[in-house]
């Protein structure tokens, strides 16, 4: 849920100003058949990172709890892959809710969101046992039940709905292969609420939601593929809303997701932009006032495979 083409380079980098830029929301950038790895900005991230914190569906964790304090095999490390897991906000919010020592598999394609990760990892549990982290460079859509041997859990977080019908049936069967359960929250859902509402808000959000849906993406409809896809695989589901709730104190972050999904509106329709445009300063000018409050509807899923021989 990046915002397009902001420039996130600088002295500080270490990367082309070229190569490194933020998505649109919800959207990955890049081809990931070429040599330039998709980049979200380290900026972005950190800017959405509470709003992600105080969304997020604490429901879903009493029954994680239950399935991780009963697995087959007890003992050892939890071991949690992360996918996609950018600065690493997951593991920060997470690690410190559950008991236990953990280890954390952090997995994602750009090695300078990888060093973030790293770098701000969290240390303890919630009981006060040791946290620790490796990573993983790759191509999450390749994750297989082998790959997932001897995991506790998966993880993500804003990956659903980047992902094509194809990646999200190979990751429900490797989590299921390997009997591991997953919770996969933010995944948006096509809906957004802005108040006070402008004529405009129904036309820019379908727009939006066109252009989540280029190409194979799911977009929206990544929740509804994940619970069928889960299902086959027999694993039980549960989904529980997970709304960014954007008011005068995260001014900030609603102007920069604004500009984004406008932004990808027009990029889907380019008959838009002078209306957009038009448009766009007015709901910026009122979110600097703090008049503008907008709801981003998510959701969470938890997705709980039958126990396997090899799971731990």
């Amino acid at each position: 849920m990046s915002t397009a083409t902001t420039p996130a380079s600088g002295p500080d980098s270490g990367l082309p100003e070229e190569k490194v830029r933020t998505g649109v929301p919800g959207q990955r950038v890049g081809d990931a058949d070429t040599d330039e790895v998709p980049r979200f900005a380290p900026q972005w991230l950190q800017l959405r990172e509470p709003a992600d914190a105080a969304a997020r569906a604490a429901d879903l964790l009493d029954p994680l709890r239950i399935r991780l304090a009963n697995r087959p095999v007890r003992g050892g490390d939890l071991v949690i892959h992360d996918l996609g897991c950018g600065t690493g906000s997951m593991g920060r919010w997470l690690a410190p809710r559950l008991d236990g020592a953990q280890h954390w598999i952090l997995h994602d394609r750009d090695p300078y969101l990888l060093h973030f990760a790293t770098v701000g990892a969290p240390k303890a549990a919630a009981d006060g046992s040791h946290v620790g982290v490796t990573t993983q460079r790759g191509d999450i859509g390749r994750l297989t039940a082998d790959a997932l041997a001897g995991a506790s859990l998966v993880t993500a977080s804003a990956l659903l709905d980047v992902l094509t019908g194809e990646e999200i049936d190979r990751l429900a069967a490797a989590c299921a292969g390997a009997g591991v359960p997953a919770l996969l929250t933010l995944s948006v859902v096509g809906r957004v609420e802005l108040t006070p509402a402008e004529p405009m808000d129904a036309e820019i959000a379908e727009a939006f939601d066109a252009h989540q849906r280029r190409g194979e993406l799911l977009g929206p409809e990544a929740i509804t593929a994940a619970c069928e896809a889960f299902g086959r695989h027999g694993a039980t589901v549960r989904v529980h809303p997970s709304p960014w709730r954007l008011g005068p104190d995260e001014a900030a972050l609603t102007a920069e997701w604004l500009r984004g999904w406008v932004g990808a509106a027009v990029e889907q329709r380019p008959d838009l932009a002078a209306r957009a445009e038009t448009y766009l300063n007015s709901r910026l000018a009122a979110c600097a006032a703090g008049e503008l409050r907008v709801v981003v509807h998510h959701s969470d899923v938890l997705a709980l495979p039958h126990p396997t021989g090899g799971a731990v």
